[in-house]
């Protein structure tokens, strides 16, 4: 019998979501899946239908997942969770304090970036190395980061069915640990979703063996519109050339990486935001500058978090007719991860449209 979490009661399809629990309420025997935010219980939603109640412990825009602290509900919630979804990578590395109980599965979507620098992990549930082998080959594509039409699974595979794992050389910042050199904010790569999502329903179907086909069917329906989703970003990537963007945050580098877009970011000003640091002033001169020089066609923030600096850079860009964008770390209310994710590229298109 899996172990039972008092969530809100919360009914959702396979396809529709209506956002994820947050507070427990009643006991049922559905799969108990804790995700960090609600990016990830979104997906989870997707795949486990009414087989699973997802309880997201970030879940509001107002919440900055960097500052976030966990409360001793979240602790109580998350260690009577019979799977444990979260972003790695430092991003929320808070998750990892919270759970005492031995043998809780947990998920890391940074496992399925094939830039992730982290030390290979290790596999607790008993697969073995011919097992991850095989639902590697059954699940991969080809590399979406050269703009192909195929979603890049098989790199990010290479970290072992995305198992939690430690060893990552970490530095402080802001309430989470950053990995110096690497792009946490991985759910803004379609490919790392869908690798996620082929593992999310893997684990679910150990873990409820009789609905195994039907979250396999519902992992395949969520693929299938990653596919779309892809073929929007690969359509968009074709369509411009070196468009120079500024960024605030890192947030959306890797959307705009897959759409072949310019960071003109100055890097001192990047490795300041996410380490916590002050932005020194010749630096934010310099980046001043860059919004200077006519080349930028657009300015993306993060719409959760911002400061001094900022708020210069935004409204130094709308003083020069710069349009800025918002990009979130959470799932706006109404959405699915892949209509999120194809709002966000239809606002660049139309910016992009726009300015030219």
């Amino acid at each position: 019998m899996l172990r039972a979490l008092a969530l809100s009661t919360l009914t959702v399809s396979a396809l529709a979501l209506a956002g994820c629990s947050t507070t427990p309420a009643t006991t049922d025997d559905r799969v108990q899946v804790v995700t960090t935010t609600s990016v990830y219980g979104s997906i989870v939603e997707e795949i486990g239908g009414e087989h699973v109640a997802v309880t997201s412990l970030i879940s509001s825009a107002a919440q900055d997942p960097h500052e976030y602290e966990p409360s001793s509900k979240d602790k109580l919630v998350v260690n009577r969770a019979d799977l444990i979804v979260s972003n790695g990578g430092g991003y929320d590395a808070f998750v990892a304090g919270l759970v005492t109980t031995d043998g809780i599965p947990v998920i890391e979507a940074v496992s399925f970036a094939p830039d992730y620098p982290g030390d290979g992990g290790e596999d607790n549930h008993g697969h073995d190395e011919d097992e991850a082998d095989a639902h590697d080959d059954e699940h991969a594509h080809e590399d979406e980061h050269a703009h192909d039409d195929e979603h890049a699974h098989e790199d990010g595979h290479a970290h072992e069915d995305g198992h939690a794992h430690g060893g990552e050389a970490e530095a402080d910042h802001a309430g989470h640990n950053h990995i110096v050199g690497f792009n946490e904010h991985v759910w803004y790569d379609p490919a790392v979703i869908a690798g996620l999502a082929a593992d999310i329903a893997e684990h679910l179907s150990e873990l409820d063996p009789p609905n195994a086909a039907y979250y396999e069917m519902n992992a395949a329906a969520l693929d299938a519109d990653l596919d779309g989703l892809t073929a929007e970003i690969t359509a968009l990537a074709a369509a411009q050339e070196h468009t120079h963007i500024l960024v605030t945050e890192p947030v959306a580098l890797r959307l705009t990486d897959l759409l072949g877009m310019h960071n003109s970011t100055p890097a001192a000003f990047l490795e300041a935001v996410e380490e916590g640091q002050d932005v020194a002033p010749a630096t934010l001169l310099e980046t001043l500058r860059v919004l200077e020089n006519g080349d930028i066609a657009v300015v993306i923030a993060n719409a959760q978090t911002g400061g001094n600096e900022t708020e210069r850079i935004i409204g130094d860009a709308e003083k020069a007719g710069i349009p800025v964008l918002e990009f979130s770390e959470i799932l706006p209310d109404g959405l699915t991860y892949v209509t999120w994710m194809s709002q966000n590229v239809a606002a660049l298109a139309g910016t992009l449209e726009h300015a030219s």
